[in-house]
């Protein structure tokens, strides 16, 4: 990153157009630790809720990179990822409780998600949990989906989260439906 675009970023959030003030007052609290694991491409993206939930969740954990390996402590991992995973689902088996759990969840574009899981196989071992029964976005308005059910980030990680712990989650979803105006505002000014 050079030091003049360094300099024009808010510390926080790391955007140019601070993210603070839609943020919830503190970071909600949850059991189930979410590992956000973020393309390279992604990070920087005006558009990406990676930052609304890193700094609107009290264990989300953003790592940023095409390879990664997950060090073995004890949690279950299960990936956020539409289709059949080789591993016993949330329908076929349940999941243990929520603290015991590490939901993996790719961010980028469907290209660089499935980038993400070529280039980690273990990934691709795991047990998935899928979203099944979501139509739209929120987020249509900025990112154009391909399909149904294709939602951003921030929109998977919470559904995923509110069905493993309880709808709970009202404080991000306000400020993602902030980050959506404002996002919405700027482009009609441009």
């Amino acid at each position: 990153m050079t030091a003049s675009l360094a300099c024009r970023l808010c510390p926080r959030c790391e955007r140019a157009a601070c993210l603070c003030a839609l943020l919830p007052p503190i970071a909600l609290e949850h059991e189930t630790e979410l590992l956000l694991l973020q393309h390279p491409q992604e990070r920087l993206q005006a558009k990406g809720t990676a930052p609304l939930l890193r700094l609107g969740l009290a264990h989300c954990r953003v790592e940023v990179g095409e390879v990664f390996e997950l060090p073995p402590d004890g949690r279950v991992n299960v990936l956020l990822y539409p289709g059949p995973g080789p591993g016993p689902g949330p329908a076929a088996q349940p999941l243990p409780a929520p603290a015991r759990v590490r939901l993996i969840v790719l961010d980028g574009t469907w290209r660089q998600s499935r980038k993400l899981m070529l280039s980690n196989p273990w990934l691709a071992a795991m047990p998935r949990m899928g979203l099944d029964g979501v139509e739209s976005s929120r987020y249509a308005a900025l990112r154009r989906a391909h399909k149904a059910g294709q939602l951003s980030t921030l929109e998977a990680a919470v559904l995923a989260l509110e069905r493993l712990e309880g709808e709970r989650f009202e404080p991000l979803w306000d400020s993602f439906e902030r980050f959506i105006s404002a996002r919405s505002a700027l482009r009609a000014r441009r």
